[in-house]
C-alpha cells in the first residue's frame, strides 16, 4: 500500500519516545518538559466549574471569546499595535498546532523557511508538511549566538520565512538585542515573513525581561507571534495554544486552524481566562522557583563533569557528556541517551534530535528540570555512577 512521500522522512516523536521507555524502566523523566507539579488551583477549578457549567460543546472556531478578549488586552500592550479579539488572535490545540498552522498559511510547495538549530523537533516537520523545504542555520555550541554571515549564507531566492524560538529551546538562549538586529535586517531585507514560538515567555533568568519580535516597528506587519499555556500554567496536557497576527496573516492562519481542529477545548480555554488573571505575584514566585531549579540542576551537571552554556530561559540544559570519567562517554549521543534512560534511570533526548545534521548534535543530551526539587535529587542519585 502507497503512503504519501511527505512521510518518507518524518518519524514519530523522539522526545515522546524517550518519555515511553522512562515509562517502561521506571525512570525519573528529564526528556519531556513538562512539570511533575500541578496547576495553580484556581485555575483547576475554573476548568471543573466550566465543565460543569455547561461549557462543553464547540466554541467559536477562532477561540473563546472571553480568551480572545483578554489576550488581546495583554498583546496590545505587549506588542504596541492595536490586537482585536475578532480580527487577529486564533486560539490554537497547543504551539504545536499554532506553528503548523502557520508554516500551512505562509508556505507553499518548494518554499524554504529558515530555522536555527538546534531546534525544537516539530519544526522541519511542520515546513515538510506544507511541502516546503526547511532550511538549517546552526548556531554554534556553546554559546548558540545568531550570526549574520551564517543567517546570510541560508538565504535564497525561495526564502519565505523563518522561525524564532525565544526562549530558545534547547540551549536555553534569550537572543540579545544585537542578534535581534539582525534577524530584523534579514527579514525585512529579503521580505520575509517572520513566525516567533514564545511559549517560555514567561521564564527568565537573572532579571531578563521578554520582548516580542512581533512587537518591534519594523516586524509588525510580518509577524505571526505564537505562544501557550501549558509550560507556564503546568497545563502541558490540555494543549492550548494560540497565534496572534496582523489582519493579512491572520485571515490565512484562520482557515488552516479551522480544517485542522475546528477550535481547542471549550472548558480548557475558559480555564485558561482564569490563568491570565492569575496576580502578578504568581509568576514572581513562579521566577523564585524556577532559579531554585536551574541552580540545583547546573550544580548537579557541573559536579558530574558535563559542560553546558547556562540557561538564560525555558527550563533546558544541553549538556556535552564527552568529558564524564566513564567508558559510555564515548558513545553516540542516541546510544548515551537510551543507556541513561534504561540502565541509570534517567531520561534524557539525544542531541542529534535537535539538528537536521545529526552529526551537529552528537556528543549532546537534553535534560528538562520542570520538577520538583526532590525529584531533581533523586535524578542526581541515580547519575552518580557517571563520575566513574
Amino acid at each position: 500500500m502507497q503512503t504519501a512521500h511527505r512521510f518518507d522522512h518524518i518519524g514519530e516523536s523522539v522526545i515522546r519516545e524517550m518519555t515511553r521507555l522512562a515509562i517502561k524502566h521506571d525512570a525519573i523523566n528529564l526528556s519531556q518538559g513538562f512539570p511533575d507539579f500541578g496547576p495553580p488551583p484556581e485555575v483547576v477549578e475554573a476548568a471543573v466549574d466550566a465543565i460543569q457549567g455547561g461549557l462543553n460543546q464547540y466554541t467559536i472556531t477562532w477561540g473563546y471569546p472571553p480568551l480572545r478578549e483578554k489576550l488581546a488586552e495583554i498583546y496590545t500592550d505587549r506588542l504596541g499595535w492595536q490586537v482585536e479579539a475578532d480580527e487577529h488572535i486564533v486560539v490554537t490545540c497547543g504551539v504545536t498546532e499554532a506553528l503548523a498552522a502557520a508554516m500551512l498559511a505562509v508556505l507553499n510547495p518548494g518554499d524554504e523557511i529558515i530555522i536555527f538549530d538546534p531546534a525544537h523537533e516539530t519544526f522541519r516537520p511542520g515546513a515538510k508538511l506544507a511541502d516546503a523545504r526547511p532550511v538549517s542555520v546552526v548556531l554554534q555550541s556553546p554559546e548558540f549566538r545568531i550570526e549574520r554571515e551564517a543567517l546570510e549564507a541560508a538565504i535564497t531566492p525561495r526564502t519565505r520565512a523563518m522561525i524564532l524560538n525565544t526562549p530558545h529551546n534547547p540551549s536555553g538562549r534569550v537572543f540579545d538585542a544585537d542578534e535581534i538586529a539582525t534577524v530584523i535586517d534579514v527579514v525585512t531585507r529579503h521580505d520575509l515573513v517572520l513566525i516567533t514560538d514564545e511559549i517560555y515567555d514567561r521564564i527568565l533568568y537573572d532579571g531578563r525581561e521578554h520582548v516580542s519580535p512581533g512587537g518591534l516597528e519594523p516586524l509588525r506587519d510580518r509577524t505571526i507571534t505564537i505562544g501557550g499555556f501549558g509550560k507556564t500554567y503546568a497545563v502541558t496536557g490540555w494543549r492550548l495554544g494560540y497565534a496572534i497576527a496582523p489582519s493579512a496573516l491572520a485571515r490565512a492562519v484562520k482557515p488552516a486552524h479551522d480544517f485542522l481542529t475546528i477550535c481547542a477545548a471549550t472548558p480548557l480555554q475558559a480555564a485558561a481566562v482564569a490563568a491570565l488573571n492569575l496576580p502578578e505575584s504568581f509568576y514572581e514566585q513562579q521566577r523564585a522557583d524556577y532559579h531554585q531549579r536551574r541552580a540545583l540542576m547546573t550544580e548537579i551537571l557541573r559536579d558530574l563533569g558535563f559542560h553546558f552554556h547556562i540557561p538564560e530561559g525555558a527550563y533546558y540544559i544541553l549538556a556535552d557528556y564527552r568529558d564524564l570519567p566513564i567508558p559510555e562517554a564515548a558513545w553516540p549521543a542516541d546510544r548515551f541517551a537510551r543507556w541513561m534512560t534504561t540502565e541509570v534511570g534517567v531520561a534524557v533526548v539525544p542531541g542529534p534530535n535537535f539538528y537536521a545534521n545529526p552529526a551537529d548534535g552528537e556528543g549532546l543530551i537534553r535534560f528538562a528540570y520542570p520538577k520538583k526539587l526532590e525529584t531533581l535529587r533523586a535524578a542526581a542519585d541515580r547519575m552518580a555512577r557517571l563520575k566513574g
